[in-house]
């Protein structure tokens, strides 16, 4: 099933000069959802996962069918201010600004093996804040995984080593 398809390009979103990839098209149709999840799950299967962040906010729709898929907890990370309980947090440059965001400071235990989902890989800026925060708490990243990776933007640059799996590649 080509997944593209279900990409809606959306020009000028949120501000000129971006174009913007609107997953609803793909979140709608529940035999396109379906097969999504089937490809991110493909590498993990085998592995130990004891938690799944979703970034917010797109990265919470996969991020939590992936934690029920894995057996796994699930952990949102998300914007300043919009967690109720103690936490960190990590800045970062993205395309069009810049952000911080935050986690709790009892998400990750030392030595749980994490999954790091976010819905795209754009310059890695987001990706690297969120490992940064993983690392922080004594986790250990087993994958950062994208919906979608933007690979002429090289975001992949930023993440090192790590190893990092995306369902549709641009």
């Amino acid at each position: 099933m080509p997944l593209k398809q279900y990409i809606r390009d959306i020009q000028d979103f949120p501000k000129p000069g971006i174009g913007f990839k609107d997953i609803t098209p793909l979140l709608i149709n529940p035999i396109a959802r379906k097969e999504t999840l089937n490809i991110l799950l493909s590498t993990l299967k085998d592995q130990k996962i004891d938690k799944v962040i979703g970034v917010e906010s797109r990265g919470f729709f996969f991020g939590m069918l992936l934690a029920e898929e894995l057996n796994a907890g699930f952990i949102p990370v998300r914007k300043p201010n919009k967690l109720p309980y103690k936490t960190i947090s990590a800045s970062y440059d993205l395309e069009y600004g810049s952000d911080s965001l935050e986690i709790h400071i009892d998400a990750i235990q030392k030595g749980d093996r994490v999954v790091i989902h976010d819905d795209v890989l754009a310059t890695g800026g987001t990706a690297k804040a969120v490992c940064e925060l993983v690392e922080q708490l004594g986790g250990t990243i087993v994958q950062v995984n994208f919906l979608m990776e933007l690979s002429f933007l090289n975001g992949r640059e930023k993440l090192g080593n790590l190893p990092v799996f995306s369902a549709i590649n641009y």
